[in-house]
């Protein structure tokens, strides 16, 4: 099993009243896993993302990514275990404006430490994988809203991640761009066997995965559906 949650909690507290962002989570995702998380906006589908990433510290439960417990991790522990473990893909590219795709995928990489020539391979190598190959020198600013989120793939697979976190990755594109990012996230999951958890309203683009958990109000209603219709055959 690479991530396991039981009874995950999540309680905000506003203006005295208590909201369960959260309630009695329980997740399995397994090695090699696609897994779609669906549900209405303000389900609680953005917080558990950020909850498993440890960017919001749970109210309760516990969350395992193989053999480690999470929950009680430090701060600093939280953050190496995102540089080792983690890749994200949110829905608005979240590249930095001045840096070029290249210098955007090597950022992760230079502040793990690799040698330029490391990173620059490894660049190299990522743009090439996403089919941007003759982008490598080009700002966001640049680039098509389609072949930006390519870069933020990128990015997220510059650690070499058991788990890439996706946040509605195609809710900014067209629906030829969406289909041409779903298509890249699944070979890329199936070529490489990264994991991905990834959150979409959209029911064509949760149709990418090998699996799917419903989340409304907080809680996980529906059991995972291990065989979605298949929109990108």
């Amino acid at each position: 099993m690479l991530l396991h949650t039981e009874g995950l909690r999540k309680r905000y507290e506003r203006r005295g009243v208590s909201v369960d962002a959260l309630s009695d989570v329980n997740l399995d995702i397994e090695e090699r896993a696609f897994v779609s998380v669906t549900g209405p906006s303000g389900s609680g589908k953005t917080t558990l993302l950020l909850t498993l990433a440890g960017l919001l510290r749970p109210s309760g439960g516990t969350i395992r990514f193989r053999d480690q417990q999470l929950e009680g991790f430090s701060d600093a522990q939280w953050a190496a275990f995102r540089h080792e473990h983690l890749g994200f893909v949110m829905q608005n590219f979240s590249l930095v404006p001045y840096l070029t795709a290249r210098e955007n995928i090597t950022l992760p990489l230079a502040i793990g430490g690799m040698p330029r020539a490391g990173q620059r391979e490894r660049a190299f190598g990522l743009l090439d994988r996403v089919g941007l190959s003759d982008r490598a020198d080009h700002l966001p600013r640049e680039l098509s809203a389609g072949q930006q989120q390519r870069v933020a793939i990128a990015r997220a697979l510059a650690n070499e991640p058991a788990l890439v976190l996706a946040d509605e990755p195609t809710g900014n594109l067209d629906p030829a761009l969406a289909r041409d990012v779903l298509s890249l996230l699944r070979a890329l999951n199936e070529e490489s066997g990264t994991a991905i958890l990834m959150v979409t309203h959209s029911p064509e683009a949760a149709a990418a995965g090998t699996s799917r958990v419903h989340i409304e109000e907080g809680r996980v209603v529906e059991d995972p559906v291990e065989q979605p219709l298949d929109v990108l055959s």
